[in-house]
């Protein structure tokens, strides 16, 4: 009789179904991005949009819900048609009645399965800006591994074919599924693999690196040079050279110079050559094969881009170019929900390292040094005076970037040096070794 019961409760339950989107409200001309949770019994909903819950009805195509906004009612009143919606939001203001802003929703793919999945993605278009507004090239679920391409900081593909407007042109960018703010997302570097046998670079030598002393020597340099990439020796040398550089070259280290998620509301699309709390082109040699970025989540789905290429670069790419070339790249990305970052880290299986990106130096070298003390409070547990020993004897500070807007300072430590880690930010990445 009890199993009974149960088939029979089971058999007259309201039929539910879940459904994930992503909401864009528009205040006055500036986007904001939710996201949205919806639970379908019959024609009432329920749900949450950010947190905050909701409850309605639906009929037919129309939709209409309600939620609290800092105590005072918020309504919905939309059109759905298939993965989109369409309408209006009529938020309080204490000052004169509610306003009216236009909202749109795209509806979040449904994942078949809980194994991961590879996915392949062939890029034919790229993007100029680290930008929130831009449409997703591919949906991915944590676990999921990416195989693709990125072309060169010109535009240039494997091909030698232009493809983009010069300038760290990205690949992206890709959405997250799950992924919203004060999450981390994690991106495992599986495999960066140079698939053209020449890369592009400079003979100039950047102001922030040279200073004025040797301003006027330096007037005839900013020649392009091309380099050549042996693959069977994994070396680059320049092409055609004489003189003291004929016998030149410099192993292959294939690196990500740009790794960056879209920016936080309030910003509007930046440059794919400026840095910040987002990543950005970072152009840090340590984001190589076998290691890990970690990144703060700044809007729903992240919006993670990946480009300039590098077969090789010196600490602070000084000649403005490294040796920008295309890569073929797989990565993996993983979520960690609900623990934010300020500023960037990543990881090797040797080391942990942050990123400090400012105007100044000294700015870089305080985010990376207090990016430092977080960590290794957090996953580490670590005392402060503990700490203060730690670093005044171990750390190591590389100057990352000298060719950008900010200066880029990663603050490092070495694993063996360090206990155990007690959080979930510090992991031993899958894949080790490094090119």
């Amino acid at each position: 009789m009890k199993y009974l019961l149960m088939l029979v409760t089971l058999l007259f339950a309201p039929l539910i179904s879940a459904e994930q989107w992503i909401v864009k409200i528009d205040f006055w001309g500036v986007p904001a991005y939710f996201t949205m949770n919806i639970e379908y019994s019959e024609n009432k909903i329920s749900g949450d949009i950010d947190g905050e819950n909701i409850s309605g009805f639906k009929n037919k195509n129309e939709i209409d819900f309600s939620g609290n906004t800092n105590g005072q009612l918020t309504q919905f009143k939309a059109t759905v048609e298939r993965d989109c919606m369409m309408g209006i939001a009529h938020y309080p203001n204490e000052s004169n009645g509610a306003q009216t802003h236009n909202f749109t929703a795209k509806l979040v793919p449904q994942k078949t399965s809980n194994e991961p999945v590879v996915h392949t993605y062939l890029p034919d278009n790229y993007s100029n800006t680290w930008d929130a507004d831009r449409d997703p090239v591919l949906t991915i679920w944590p676990r999921d591994q990416v195989v693709t391409k990125t072309i060169d900081s010109g535009g240039f593909d494997e091909h030698g074919n232009i493809k983009a407007l010069f300038g760290n042109p990205q690949t992206g960018p890709f959405f997250i599924v799950g992924a919203e703010p004060g999450d981390t997302l994690v991106i495992h570097i599986n495999k960066l693999e140079l698939n053209r046998d020449y890369a592009d670079s400079l003979d100039t030598i950047i102001e922030k690196a040279l200073g004025s002393y040797f301003a006027n020597e330096t007037t005839g340099l900013g020649r392009a040079i091309k380099w050549v990439i042996n693959h069977e020796k994994g070396v680059a040398y320049p092409e055609n050279v004489t003189g003291m550089l004929k016998d030149f070259s410099v192993p292959l280290r294939p690196m990500l110079g740009g790794i960056g998620v879209a920016p936080g509301f309030g910003w509007p699309a930046i440059s794919t050559g400026d840095t910040g709390s987002f990543g950005g082109n970072m152009d840090f040699p340590e984001i190589i094969e076998g290691n890990t970025v970690y990144l703060a989540v700044q809007r729903p789905g992240a919006l993670l881009y990946i480009g300039d290429a590098h077969a090789a670069q010196g600490d602070g790419e000084t000649t403005q170019f490294a040796l920008e070339t295309s890569m073929d790249v797989t990565f993996t990305v993983d979520l960690i929900k609900g623990n934010s970052l300020r500023i960037p880290r990543v990881e090797s299986p040797e080391q942990i390292m942050v990123l400090g990106q400012a105007g100044t130096m000294e700015d870089a070298i305080n985010q990376a040094t207090a990016g430092m003390v977080a960590w290794l409070q957090q996953d580490y547990g670590y005392s402060l005076s503990e700490i203060a020993q730690i670093l005044g004897v171990a750390i190591q500070y590389d100057v990352v970037n000298l060719a950008g807007r900010n200066v880029g300072i990663a603050a490092k430590l070495e694993k063996d040096l360090l206990s155990p880690s007690k959080g979930i930010l510090s992991r031993q990445t899958s894949n080790k070794g490094k090119k």
